[in-house]
């Protein structure tokens, strides 16, 4: 609604402006009576506001009202100055306050103004009950109706008579202006009021009313303060029937008994949820001498009372005495026991529950089955007292003890092995020392038959020895002499070659694999490089061995390398040695030789060569000749002309082939064997005037001719 009055209001005010010319010249606020106001007194807020304009009328404005920039009051006016009260201003009035005049489209607002509301109007407190019985419960509610919340309340129990505080607590209430708490009557209260204090938080400050009671609350008793009485009166005597009684007086309108509990010092020995009483009745001896308390409690209450009684005692507490406590199998075992005062009638002597005597003596022989807690009980009449307890120990002296190890195969060096003491017959606890050597190694305390384990890691050959004590005074018993083989792995392998690593052929090569001291037997295998099968293998317990290679050749050259384990190697864990390089080369005569044979080869191609290359030759010259000489026939010793057949061949050289033209040269008969001619040339004369087929120079020639022989042994030409 104020949105569309302000809207009206404007749209008029614009358009009477319109015509007239005006202008705000200030604006201010006063805060009547002062900043800071009482609580419950009026507040007066004063805008006033100096126009200026040409217009014979006052011009319509808005004034409006802001309390901590949110808008609470705003008015039309044509008057200079606009008010606005607060009636009986509360602490929730204090805050900033300011005005904002408005006219036309001009608006001018005043500074912020603080105010600021002291005191706190007293709170008023009113109770569910003004008569409660102790343990019961008061419910209080403290309200300031004038303030808004957040409101901090204060409320304390108060005791009328002693004008304690006996209890004080505080709530808030951030939504409300009031609380209600609850508070426990408790017991010796019997008039009791409550008081309320009320705080708010004014801008900086806390601001806090006044104190105020409430009405008187009468507290009536649930149930009285026990009282205690003890029967007979006077000095009890040991033996004497005592009683104890407790009793109460309950209120009527109670629902239920509390609980009654009396004790002796801090040991409840009687109790009663039911009634008013509650006894404890005992045949009175000097352990029921002490405080008596009698306590009465429910979920809210606690009385207490309390009386010392006080018995006289007839005859003092027995006293059990040994000859010795710790005593050896077969020693005589002795116990007596005594009493001071009246001399007691009855005596037992009991080793646990059971009576092994019913005098005040107790005689034997000790055996370990005599080892237990002893006491004694003397009595007169009705009256029985117990001693202190007495421990006997029979020792029974130990059995030899017998030292064995766990290990059921050969034990490898550097792991752990458990060594076993024992003695079979014995008191315990035994009392077990294990020596390696003439060292004690590790000491051990057993409180059973079984053995006693201790561990080691032995590095090589060990002797154990056992020695076991227990309570008995003969010298401790020592076990037989344990030894201990260690079978020590191959760790670490090397190869050597006994001579130098460049051997000469035809020598001996001698490879050494050797490993530390360890135990045998160890097998040795060597190995050339790249090949899987070992080319030597050899058992040893030396801790080295040999592979010999009498005449060694080039192909022994190579790397070697070795390995060795014993029984502690298990696979794949084979150690191996270096890799050794051995190079074999040639003995120097054997190079020579050598030389002296690739030489005489390289002669022997060369006489071959350059007989094939002057065969050749030879032959080159005589083809061009052979192709050249014509056809002549032979002449016997009287130059008569050999006929020959009339065939084609006839007229043809000896030994001439179609392939000569060729120069391809064919053996005569390649199906027979070859013929061996052996061919003489002549000198003949031919005369140029003689017509011979094919000679065509005049004059004398020499002409070379084959004559051929007849081989005698076939007939053959030759």
């Amino acid at each position: 609604m104020w949105p569309g009055a302000l809207l009206t209001l404007l749209l008029c005010s614009s358009l009477e402006a319109q015509e007239n010319s005006f202008t705000i010249n200030s604006i201010n606020m006063v805060i009547l009576p002062s900043h800071e106001v009482q609580n419950g007194n009026n507040l007066t807020l004063q805008c006033n506001v100096d126009i200026s304009t040409t217009s014979h009328v006052r011009l319509q404005h808005w004034v409006l009202f802001y309390k901590d920039d949110v808008l609470f009051h705003n008015v039309s006016s044509t008057e200079m100055t606009e008010s606005y009260i607060i009636p009986q201003a509360r602490v929730y009035d204090s805050g900033t306050y300011k005005c904002t005049v408005i006219l036309n489209n001009k608006v001018k607002t005043t500074p912020e103004y603080e105010v600021l509301v002291r005191g706190v109007p007293s709170p008023r407190v009113v109770l569910d009950k003004k008569e409660v019985i102790e343990g019961g419960v008061v419910m209080i509610n403290c309200s300031v109706p004038e303030e808004k919340g957040p409101v901090h309340f204060a409320i304390a129990k108060v005791n009328l008579e002693t004008k304690d505080t006996k209890l004080k607590r505080k709530k808030s209430s951030p939504n409300q202006n009031s609380v209600t708490l609850e508070f426990t009557v408790e017991e010796q209260e019997r008039l009791i009021y409550f008081q309320c204090q009320a705080s708010i938080l004014s801008m900086r400050d806390m601001e806090t009313s006044e104190v105020t009671k409430s009405d008187m609350v009468t507290v009536r008793e649930f149930f009285s303060s026990p009282k205690l009485y003890v029967y007979p009166e006077g000095p009890i005597l040991e033996g004497t029937p005592m009683h104890i009684n407790c009793t109460i007086q309950v209120a009527h309108v109670a629902v239920a008994f509390p609980e009654i509990i009396i004790q002796r010092d801090k040991m409840i020995v009687a109790h009663s949820r039911e009634g008013s009483r509650a006894t404890y009745s005992e045949i009175a001896t000097v352990e029921h001498n002490g405080n008596y308390t009698c306590k009465v409690e429910t979920s809210q209450i606690s009385k207490v009372s309390s009386i010392v009684v006080n018995v006289t005692e007839l005859f003092s507490k027995p006293k059990l005495e040994t000859s010795a406590t710790r005593l050896d199998q077969g020693d005589t075992l002795h116990l007596w026991c005594t009493t001071s005062g009246a001399s007691a009638d009855n005596f037992t002597i009991q080793k646990g529950d059971v009576i092994v005597s019913q005098t005040n003596s107790f005689l034997k022989r000790a055996s370990q089955e005599d080892s237990g807690t002893y006491t004694c009980v003397a009595g007169i009449g009705k009256v029985f007292k117990k001693s202190n307890a007495v421990r006997i120990t029979v020792c029974e002296m130990l059995s030899k003890p017998r030292i064995f190890y766990n290990s059921k195969t050969e034990v490898i060096k550097g792991r752990t092995i458990k060594v076993n003491c024992q003695s079979i017959n014995g008191t315990l606890p035994i009392s077990y020392h294990l020596l390696k050597a003439t060292d004690i190694l590790e000491s051990r305390i057993v409180g059973s038959n079984t053995p006693a384990v201790f561990e080691d890691n032995p590095t090589e050959d060990a002797a154990y020895q056992c020695k076991a004590s227990n309570c008995h005074s003969n010298s401790e018993m020592t076990s037989e002499l344990l030894l201990v083989k260690v079978i020590a792995p191959v760790a670490e392998v090397k190869l050597l070659i006994l001579n130098n690593k460049m051997v000469e052929s035809g020598t001996e090569i001698v490879l050494r694999c050797f490993v530390n001291k360890v135990s045998g037997p160890i097998m040795y295998k060597f190995y050339r490089e790249k090949e899987v099968n070992p080319i030597h293998e050899v058992s040893s317990n030396d801790t080295q061995a040999f592979w010999y290679m009498e005449e060694a050749g080039v192909e022994q050259g190579g790397q070697y390398y070795c390995t060795a384990s014993n029984r502690a190697n298990l696979l794949p864990n084979i150690p191996k040695s270096n890799i050794l390089t051995v190079k074999v080369f040639l003995a120097p005569w054997k190079k020579g030789l050598i030389a002296v044979a690739v030489i005489g080869v390289i002669i022997a191609l060369l006489v071959l060569g350059a007989r094939c290359y002057f065969r050749k030759k030879a032959k080159a010259k005589q083809m061009p000749v052979e192709m050249s000489r014509p056809a002549v026939p032979l002449l016997t010793s009287n130059n008569e002309k050999v006929l020959s057949d009339s065939g084609p061949e006839a007229s043809r050289p000896y030994g001439y082939n179609d392939d000569i033209g060729n120069h391809a040269t064919k053996p005569i008969n390649e199906n027979k064997e070859p013929l061996t001619l052996d061919v003489e040339y002549t000198e003949v004369e031919v005369n140029s005037l003689e017509p011979h087929e094919g000679l065509g120079r005049k004059g004398t020639e020499t002409v070379y001719s084959e004559i051929r022989k007849v081989n005698p042994e076939n007939g053959r030409l030759t």
